[in-house]
């Protein structure tokens, strides 16, 4: 019976039902329907599909009653039952599966329970008195049956005792062979064993603890289940379960004292000699394998939870009063923790799970211990903290979270026991925040436990205990890292506030407590919301407003009345907060600040800044509740908004716009849907709410149709980047949405269940046709797009949503052009062509005739295909061994590998159904061939690339054997002599087609494998043989050993990565032992002397290696690591030869260079940090080898080392760019062996500075800097409470002499990091008692080094801004004692710039009579002319500078003398107000603007171009505005004479004409002409002047000339454009043509490449905005880019409609309209070149701007009466174009394709060209039709009607044929365009 399958019991039911006449009527269908749901479910590989069908088959059952059941026939009930066990067999492995399953057995149970019985106990038996040894098979079917199934585990109850015979027999037996002791059988075999200790328990109790009933059977369990604790397995998971088995089986004792007293025996697993284990009535003897505490670690988890109080309480027979908890597990537990082991965070694990057990028997202990457990001092509290403490930095993942729960449950456990024993002080507390408070801002840890230290301190005494908490609060949210545990710190104090609040009062207003928390917390977030930090902006808005909302709803009204939308950064503030609160309360934001809101809204929609717009986006869209329908107001606004924004740069930007639209359409979908299902119970009397409700009904179905239509207008070829990828996931987030798809692998998102009533409601009214032809053809003309994201995602949403098989004619001529991009050499052209032979696998509905040639029966297509592929690549193969060039050209191989990759791998499909075992050997080999073939090529010797040698041949070898085969091949090649640089076509041809097929093969290679190594699992065979695993093996050798290209070897490292996986999981060691065999291969390949090789590096050895080791099982002991590790360090450490050779690759070299692949490797992660130590130990070594390249690996290996091991890098500005997240205290105790050789280097370091005073002491260590540079990184600040670095500070303070400049500077930094807080007031006091008195000799070397340490420590001193100690004055008194230092009595510059320095850092603490004499002391050695040069001179006269302009009265006077001072000294200056100093302080900007301005002519006429640079750079920074939104104009203080002007600007404007002085002078040249321009006042001489600037102007904004030329392009426009045209516009004299250029030049910087040309040239735009609207006393708002432009055009209609230059410009920025020429270019095929040329400008969209225009043209032909001089240029324009527009459309008219699809329709529909042409065509004939109506004048030209009647003909035909065009072009076509649109 059971023999039979189950798709034979499934046929066999269905008859059974299909001739059922006895049941009711409704039963046969229900069932029908039922054992249908139950086949689908079969049939999917996808969990959450066979989930889903069986719950709708549990339900469909449901719906049979008991009687309706029972009458069925006996036959067809025991089928039924036998089905679903079948079903059940089948899910074993998905555990909610085979309970949906039980719940139909058990349904069918009530009907007749001994059937359901009786067939699951037969089944069951087939598996226990089986005569063959238990399977994996067999033991997940005996799982299942325990775990999942009610009937199953009465039916264990029956045979418990066979199953436990048949499982001691499996286990010594999978224990033994080492193929099965790691993999996945022992792990199940040990699972059975906990399930039957735990659901059996009582069955197995008598058998463990009754003398009599003692079991062999169970004891031979216990001892196997001990061997696998102890080490004899090494898989971590294994022995962690048998840990747990074991207590399980403890557990069982029914007396405490016998649990208890096999608990304690237990505990002798921490033992090193065998031991004998007492359990019960069983004994077993325990031999330890392995020391490396995952024994100990498996027997405390297992011991904590399992066992029940009674046996964690029990005490030890020998010492009554020890307590098992508290005596014997928690000495274990925190060993553990101590130890640095593999499974540190296991360990951390256990010791949570020790605190939850004591908190939850806390009574039970204080009885059994009579006393307080946790008093203040003692032992067992210092050794948690001590744990807790210490680890709260490790590197390892998942510890520090877990030492911070470890210390909530710990203070939870010292207040219960402090009430308990009515301790009121609770010292415990202060002490602990007494010791955070000691932690640096820095530390993450301080955060987490001031969150637990709260409710027992209470926020007012928190908070006033840490004054600094919120500006601390503020740098953590401008820090990554620490963002999350800042914000969790605020949200625990305001809940904490709102508590202590509302205790003992429940009469509150919300208001009133909203004023509390504004008192506290208003300024705080204010701040942070308005920062212009975009990291503190934006984690403050998404952390901290949420939880603000959720604990005080009323903060919102504090919040925004502080906020004017004009001011810089308010407007986010404003969007955000009110988004928040929306989301949050789900109250309407509309009316909180009145009328007011819905126009600041619209201002944040249109904002320059993004994250502005997407803050207003998200209060637009967000809503709690998803049935709230948008209003129509919404709706309109985001009609207007969504164009608006699809071409944005910001890839962030585009994703959450996607979100907020999802979110929108939901609110519809959902809003429409409750309309449609209310519709049913209307009642009378609601006419009036239904009518509404039908507006919005149809509304929103409105709204989604406009939208589905918009995406598919921009996805034409020609369109940008940005534009195509929004408008694609703008069509996912319709289709995500508003279909019925319904998607597997999500768990969220899935369409409502009654969907198909609202899209049948849509459909009804004409709508929502999301996959008609049309946007069928749109999708599969983005499947050629030249990026791999716009192709990916069309056709993820053609095979995803659209219908599964294409029309015939699609069909066919997506055939024909891929085979035509498969061959082509352009690897992008050959990636679409695989993507459409995948899409063509599975939207075909017939198969080609190639394939039907070669297809077999059962799943021929895909079959048909993946041969025709096959023979496709031989073929490829074979002509690329006979003629490479020509291969190369025509037939490049990686094409067809990319394609047979995706129908293979990317499909549906199972591999088992596209491959036969004959057809996969042919694969195999054809790939070995062509990967030897290739690696040939690259060596220019076959021969020598099949060797046995493993030595890739130089980039130079390569390039001369690819020259020496395009010689053969051309007969002759270059000509003797000839050399050029740049690689030929040819060359690039032939190297392109090696690099990328290997590539291909290495990846193809890989999935393959692994995909059928993964369905071999579901098959009874498998399409691979050990030796074809080994000759793929062999492929990835020769790659990767062979090849240097790094292409290629990475390529290949994913799928040998994906290889090495799939072999090391599977249970066959003879298939695990061929990644170990080729890692010992490639060992011995690292230790061999390698040939001569001009990279020095190893290749692709290295990452041959870690792919193997990075896929080794990390459960496991990871034992090919640690043997990896062992060989590479003593191969490393192996000492030179005598006879070292320089230009070989010696064995150590490889070796480090393989060491640091390892370090720098993500897969191998926390792994390798075990050998930390050890590696770099080594790598400081080695830094004194005489090999070059070994020092060069080894500090390159030192490098990589120091990021793994110092964690997460800060990226706090105040934090600097040095320092690291991890303390010198938490760095040592994780990696303690490196403490005494990193102390040993600094002794032996400064020693060497020892000795006579006179002696040379340059004694180079090249380790010292390396080490100095590593304990710099560490975070400093923290208190090292057991001073055991305080041996480290004597040598850094001796280092101070070092006579190298570098390790002086680095030492400082160390000591820093190094010293403890309450150590920095003693250095710094030891340290400035050192300074000498002028006339003691010392060295300078010493006293700089001195210097910089006082430097260094003063400045982390004095970051708290505490109050000033006794000390730091002593400190200040000796540093001003020693002023000498800064005069000429210190010879050393250097010496006198570090002191200035330290005195900086102390000056506000200085006197102001030291200050003064010091000033005037620096300002006198300025002005003194230097003699000759010296060494640190400049450095110390910058410095001085700094110094004296910090104090305004001292800067006035130097730049008083700015033109006596030297060139140095004025280029100095320059530079410091570069810095941007200056600008904070108005009267010295005043003073700086003045003199620059006098000395302009003489900076103009220097010959050092770098400072006429930096000085127009200074001039503009203080001319311009500090801010561009600001409305206030900077006038020139004291006006040049206008001779002295003319003669500035006429020499700067020859340097710009005449291109003098590089791009980067030329910029701020025009910056400053531009400046100097909107200042002169009126004159005749002007004129010329500014048509001079204009003239460069528009040189200067085209796509081809330097960005910063274009930048500073579009600043000129900024700074003397908008002046210049508000004054053209109130005079409107003569400079009309002026404005007319202006504008056009502005329109062209708005369409420009860069972002930041289109936002300067959008800023020229709104301050025009701002001066039209007279809006002197506001800021200027800064307009959206999309706003900007049709902002332009208005202002050149309203203004020069009439003038001669306005039509050309408006017709100069639309696309050409020769369709003639476009398709003669499109009839041309192939390709000319490898690489395709990109245009100058890739942003710019001409389709797009002819859309912007034609409003525009369509108003100048309504204004044809009105102006002479326009009425002629119309009729010039009309006369010159109107026989090319009637010819195009005629040409459109001929080139339309029949009613079937044909190739070169395909090929116009990807030209971008075509559709910009065409675009460009129909706004042209828009116009001219136009026109015709205006004018009598052209009326002969042609013929109105016959346009009119051409151009709806055209326009329709294109668009049912793929070509869709913007809304306002077809609305203008049908005449239907508004002729006026104007920005605001």
């Amino acid at each position: 019976m059971m023999m039979l399958g189950f798709e034979e019991l499934l046929r066999s039911l269905q008859d059974c039902v299909i001739s059922e006449n006895e049941a009711a009527e409704n039963v046969s269908p229900t069932l029908s329907q039922f054992l249908q749901k139950l086949s689908e479910s079969s049939r999917s590989g996808v969990k959450r599909c066979k989930e889903r069908c069986l719950e709708e088959a549990v339900q469909l059952l449901r719906q049979l009653s008991e009687a309706q059941l029972s009458g069925l026939e006996n036959d067809h009930l025991t089928l039924l039952v036998r089905l679903l066990i079948s079903t059940q067999l089948q899910m074993v492995g998905i555990s909610t599966a085979c309970r949906k399953v039980d719940q139909m057995l058990q349904h069918l149970a009530k009907v007749d329970h001994q059937l359901v019985f009786r067939e699951t106990r037969e089944c069951f038996h087939s598996v226990v008195h089986s005569d063959q040894i238990l399977c994996f098979e067999d033991l997940q079917r005996a799982c299942m049956f325990l775990e999942d199934s009610t009937v199953g585990r009465e039916v264990w109850r029956e045979s418990y005792m066979s199953m436990l015979n048949k499982v001691s027999e499996l286990l010594p037996v999978a224990l033994q062979q080492e193929s099965l002791r790691d993999g996945p059988l022992c792990y199940i075999t040990v699972k059975v064993c906990l399930q039957i200790f735990q659901l059996l328990s009582s069955e197995v109790a008598p058998l463990v603890w009754d003398e009599e009933q003692r079991a062999p059977a169970v004891e031979k369990i216990l001892q196997t289940l001990m061997a696998i604790i102890l080490g004899q397995c090494c898989n971590r998971d294994t022995r962690l379960l048998a840990g747990t088995a074991v207590a399980m089986l403890i557990n069982t004792a029914s007396e405490n004292g016998a649990g208890g007293a096999a608990a304690w025996s237990l505990l002798q697993v921490s033992h090193l000699e065998p031991w004998l284990l007492a359990v019960g009535v069983l004994r077993v003897q325990c031999d330890p394998a392995e020391k490396d505490g995952v024994g100990r670690l498996a027997v405390c988890r297992g011991l904590l939870t399992c066992c029940r109080p009674n046996i964690l309480l029990s005490s030890h027979e020998d010492a009554p009063e020890n307590c098992l908890l508290l005596h014997g597990l928690f000495p274990l537990v925190f060993t553990l923790c101590e130890e640095k082991l593999d499974c540190h965070y296991f360990a951390f694990e256990v010791l949570n799970l020790w605190l939850k057990k004591v908190k939850e028997y806390l009574a039970d202990l204080w009885k059994v211990t009579h006393a307080r457990l946790l008093p203040d001092n003692c032992t067992l509290l210092q050794q948690l903290i001590h744990l807790i403490w210490t680890n709260a930095e490790s590197p390892v993942d998942g510890v520090s979270e877990t030492a911070r729960s470890a210390f909530f449950q710990l203070l939870d456990l010292y207040e219960m026991d402090c009430k308990q024993f009515c301790d009121t002080k609770r010292a415990l507390y202060l002490t602990l925040l007494e010791r955070i408070m000691k932690l640096p801002w820095e530390a993450k840890a301080k955060y987490h436990r001031l969150c637990a230290l709260l409710p027992y301190l209470g926020t007012d005494k928190l908070l006033d205990q840490c004054p600094k908490i919120s500006s601390h609060l503020l740098k953590c949210l401008s820090t990554n890292h620490l963002a999350p545990c800042g914000s969790e710190l605020y949200k625990s104090l305001i809940q904490q506030q709102r508590q202590e609040l509302c205790d003992g009062s429940s009469s509150h207003a919300e208001l009133d407590l909203a004023s509390h928390w504004a008192r506290r917390w208003q300024s705080v977030l204010h701040e942070a919301l308005t920062s212009e930090v975009p990291l503190l902006q934006n984690n403050s808005s998404t952390q901290l407003l949420p939880c603000t909302f959720q604990v005080f709803p009323s903060a919102v009204d504090h919040m925004l009345a502080s906020l004017d939308p004009y001011t810089p950064g308010h407007l986010h503030a404003w969007a955000c907060i009110l988004s928040s609160y929306r989301a949050v309360t789900g109250d309407s934001p509309w009316a909180l600040q009145g009328s007011s809101t819905l126009e600041t809204l619209q201002l944040a929609l249109g904002s320059a800044d993004d994250k502005v717009r997407l803050a207003a986006l998200s209060l637009l869209c967000c809503c709690p509740k998803t049935k709230d329908t948008p209003t129509p107001e919404e709706m309109a606004i985001m009609r207007t908004f969504i164009p608006q924004n699809l071409n944005c740069d910001s890839s962030p930007f585009r994703q959450h716009f996607q979100a907020g639209v999802k979110k929108f359409l939901i609110r519809i979908r959902d809003g429409c849907l409750a309309y449609v299902r209310g519709q049913k119970g209307k009642k009378k009397g609601e006419s009036s709410h239904s009518e509404r409700t039908q507006d919005l009904l149809d509304q929103g179905i409105g709204f989604v149709e406009w939208l589905s239509q918009l995406p598919y207008t921009y996805l034409a070829p020609g369109h940008s980047y940005q534009r195509k990828k929004t408008a694609l996931l703008l069509v996912s987030a319709v289709l995500e949405t508003c279909t019925d798809t319904w998607s597997p692998d999500r768990k969220k998102g899935q369409p409502p269940a009654n969907m198909s009533s609202l899209i049948s409601c849509a459909r009804q009214r004409g709508q929502w046709d999301f996959f008609c032809r049309t946007k069928q053809l749109v999708l599969l003309s983005c499947l050629e797009d030249s990026t791999n994201e716009i192709r990916e995602l069309a056709a993820g949403l053609l095979l995803r949503f659209f219908p599964p098989s294409f029309l015939d004619d699609l069909t066919e001529v997506l055939h024909t052009r891929t085979k035509q991009l498969l061959r082509s050499p352009r690897v992008q052209e050959a990636q679409m062509g695989a993507l459409m032979m995948k899409i063509l696998l599975q939207k075909s509905k017939h198969q080609c005739e190639d394939c039907r040639l070669n297809s077999r029966e059962s799943n021929s297509k895909a079959f048909g295909m993946v041969k025709v592929l096959v023979k496709e690549l031989e073929e490829h193969y074979l002509t690329a061994k006979a003629d490479m060039m020509l291969a190369a050209r025509e037939k490049p191989i990686h094409g067809v590998l990319s394609a047979l990759q995706r129908c293979l791998l990317e499909t549906p499909n199972s591999v088992y159904d596209t491959l036969d075992p004959s057809l996969n050997m042919e694969v195999l080999g054809l790939l070995e061939n062509i990967s030897l073939l290739l690696l040939g090529v690259l060596y220019g010797d076959p021969e020598a690339c099949a060797s046995e040698k493993d030595a890739p041949p130089s980039f130079c070898d390569m390039g001369n054997a690819i020259s020496s085969l395009i010689a053969q091949t051309s007969a002759g090649g270059q000509a003797e002599g000839e050399e050029c640089v740049l690689l030929s076509e040819e060359h690039s041809l032939v190297l392109t087609c090696c690099w990328v097929s290997l590539k291909e093969i290495g990846i193809f290679l890989g999935s393959l494998v692994e995909k059928i190594l993964t369905q071999s699992k579901q098959s009874s065979k498998c399409l691979l043989t050990k030796q074809g695993l080994i000759k793929a093996a062999e492929i990835f050798k020769n790659i990767l050993l062979k090849c240097r290209h790094w292409g290629a070897v990475e390529g290949c490292c994913i799928g040998f990565t994906k290889f090495c996986a799939s072999l090391l999981s599977s249970s066959d060691p003879e298939l695990r032992d061929i990644p170990a065999q080729m890692l010992k291969k490639g060992l011995q390949v690292v230790q061999c002397l390698r040939s001569t090789s001009v990279t020095r590096r190893a290749a692709g050895l290295p990452m041959l290696i870690l792919c193997i080791l990075s896929a080794e099982e990390a459960s496991k002991a990871r034992p090919l690591l640690a043997h990896s590790m062992q060989t590479l360090l003593e191969t490393a450490r192996t000492p030179l030869n005598d006879d070292w050779d320089q230009t070989l690759d010696l064995p150590q070299v490889c070796a480090v260079h393989t060491l640091q692949a390892l370090v720098r490797s993500t897969a191998l992660g926390v792994a390798i940090l075990q050998f930390a130590p050890d590696v770099a130990i080594l790598s400081l070594t080695l830094l004194s080898s005489p090999c070059w390249a070994m020092r060069n690996a080894a500090l390159q290996l030192y490098s990589s080392l120091c990021t793994r091991m110092l964690g997460q890098r800060s990226t706090s500005e105040e934090a600097g760019p040095t320092q690291h997240a991890m303390s010198p205290a938490a760095f040592f105790f994780h990696y303690p062996a490196l403490q005494p050789f990193l102390l040993g280097e600094l002794r032996g370091s400064a020693q060497d500075l020892e000795g006579p005073p006179n002696e040379a002491k340059l004694h180079l260590k090249p380790s010292l800097y390396p080490i100095l540079t590593l304990l710099a990184q560490l975070q400093p600040g923290v208190q090292d409470s057991a001073e055991t670095l305080s041996d480290f500070l004597p040598p850094l303070l001796q280092l101070s002499a070092s006579p190298i400049y570098s390790v002086r500077m680095m030492a400082s930094k160390a000591l820093v990091a190094m010293t403890p807080p309450s150590e920095y007031m003693n250095i710094l006091i030891n340290l400035t008692s050192q300074l000498p008195s002028p006339q003691q000799r010392c060295s300078h070397n010493r006293l700089h080094g001195q210097l910089l340490q006082i430097k260094a420590t003063l400045e982390r001193a004095l970051c708290g801004n505490s109050a000033p100690s006794d000390g730091l004055f002593e400190v200040l008194s000796r540093i001003i004692a020693s002023l000498w230092m800064v005069t000429e009595a210190q010879r050393c510059p250097l010496v006198r710039a570090v002191y200035l320095d330290v005195v900086d850092a102390l000056r506000r603490f200085c006197c102001v009579t030291y200050l003064s004499e010091l000033s005037s002391t620096l300002l006198r050695d300025l002005q003194t002319p230097q003699q000759g040069l010296q060494v640190g001179v400049s450095s110390f006269h910058e410095k001085a500078i700094h110094f004296l302009c910090a104090d305004q009265q001292w800067a006035c006077k130097i730049w008083e003398n700015f033109s006596a001072a030297s060139p140095d000294l004025r280029l100095t200056l320059v530079a410091w107000v570069l810095d941007g100093q200056s600008l904070l302080q108005t009267g010295l900007k005043e003073v700086i603007q003045r003199v620059l301005q006098t000395n302009l002519r003489e900076a103009l006429l220097s010959r050092s171009v770098e400072y006429c640079r930096s000085y127009l750079a200074a001039l503009v920074a203080v001319m311009a505005r500090g801010d561009t939104a600001s409305s206030q104009r900077v006038v020139l203080l004291a006006p040049l004479e206008e001779p002295v002007l003319l003669e500035c600007l006429d020499l700067l404007l020859g340097d710009l004409e005449d291109q003098r002085g590089g791009p980067e002078f030329l910029s701020q040249a025009f910056c400053a002409a531009s400046l100097l321009l909107s200042h002169w006042p009126q004159s005749s001489l002007k004129i010329s002047m500014i048509q001079r600037w204009c003239g460069i102007l528009e040189c200067l904004w085209a796509p081809d000339v330097p960005e910063v030329l274009r930048i500073a392009c579009a600043e000129a426009l900024c700074v003397a454009g908008a002046p210049l045209m508000s004054r053209t516009m109130k005079e409107h004299s003569t400079l009309v043509p002026i404005m007319i250029r202006l504008i056009n030049t502005g329109l062209y910087l708005l369409q420009d490449q860069s972002q930041e040309v289109r936002i300067k040239a959008a800023c020229f735009a709104s301050v025009l905005h701002h001066a039209r609207r007279g809006q002197s006393q506001r800021n200027v708002y800064l307009m959206q880019v999309n706003q900007a432009l049709p902002f332009l055009l208005d202002v050149l209609l309203e203004e020069c409609w009439d003038a001669p230059g306005t039509l050309e410009v408006l017709m100069c920025h639309l696309p050409q309209s020769d369709l003639r020429s476009v398709l003669r270019q499109a009839s041309v095929e192939g390709c000319s070149s490898l690489y395709e040329q990109d245009e100058a400008n890739v942003f710019a969209e001409p389709s797009v701007m002819s859309v912007h225009v034609l409003p525009y043209l369509l108003q100048m032909a309504e204004k044809y009466s009105q102006s002479s001089s326009l009425a002629r240029s119309l009729n010039s324009w009309a006369q010159d174009n109107a026989a090319q527009v009637v010819d195009g459309l005629a040409v459109c008219k001929e080139v339309q394709p029949a009613e079937s699809l044909t190739p070169f329709w395909l090929a116009l529909l990807v030209d971008p060209r075509f559709h910009s042409t065409l675009c460009g065509l129909l706004t042209r004939a828009a116009f001219l039709l136009r026109l015709l109506k205006t004018s009598n004048y052209i009326q002969h030209l042609c013929d109105p009607l016959s346009v009119n009647t051409h151009l709806q003909d055209v326009c329709s035909l294109l668009t049912q044929n793929g070509v869709h065009f913007p809304p306002a072009l077809t609305a203008a076509v049908a005449g239907e365009l508004p002729l006026w649109q104007s920005v605001q």
